[in-house]
């Protein structure tokens, strides 16, 4: 029994209240995950229970299971809301406005569960960007895959952090 009771706390960590990790596409009791995006080097750090802690997001809102459902992220000095919609634990879209311009993310996902394609919708055209060669860290969350954005290829890369 006292030994049941020692393991609770660490039950109840990797049990998140919130699901920010998945709509980043990791899973598991992740700290921080560090990437270049676009020359710029983007860190979203979460807390114990899963939520998303950026100096560029605000006002998010949250489903009673604790899927985000919008929220305001600022890039570039330009304010956006997303609205996200899941399917079975995870995004199936983003939406939002871009420039005056209606922008729909939908995402296809592979055997492994990570982003096999995302395609994008803006003002009536489609460009597809699949995704592939993932390499995963020790618990299963890539840290490098092949994309294709916009016609070119680069290859993305990650660092991810874990409470442990």
């Amino acid at each position: 029994m006292m030994l049941a009771l020692l393991a609770l706390p660490f039950a109840m960590q990797a049990q998140s209240k919130f699901h920010d990790v998945e709509m980043n596409e990791a899973t598991g009791p992740v700290k921080k995950i560090s990437q270049n995006f676009m020359g710029q080097m983007q860190v979203i750090d979460f807390t114990t229970d899963g939520k998303m802690q950026r100096q560029e997001l605000s006002d998010a809102q949250y489903d009673a299971d604790g899927y985000i459902q919008s929220f305001k992220l600022n890039v570039m000095g330009q304010e956006l809301t997303i609205t996200v919609k899941w399917e079975d634990g995870r995004v199936k879209t983003q939406s939002m406005n871009v420039m005056g311009q209606d922008m729909v993310i939908t995402r296809s996902y592979n055997e492994q569960g990570a982003p096999a394609e995302d395609i994008i919708n803006m003002g009536g055209m489609e460009n597809k960007s699949p995704y592939s060669e993932y390499k995963y860290d020790d618990h299963g969350n890539w840290i490098s895959r092949k994309g294709t954005v916009m016609g070119q290829e680069m290859t993305q890369t990650r660092t991810i952090e874990y409470y442990e």
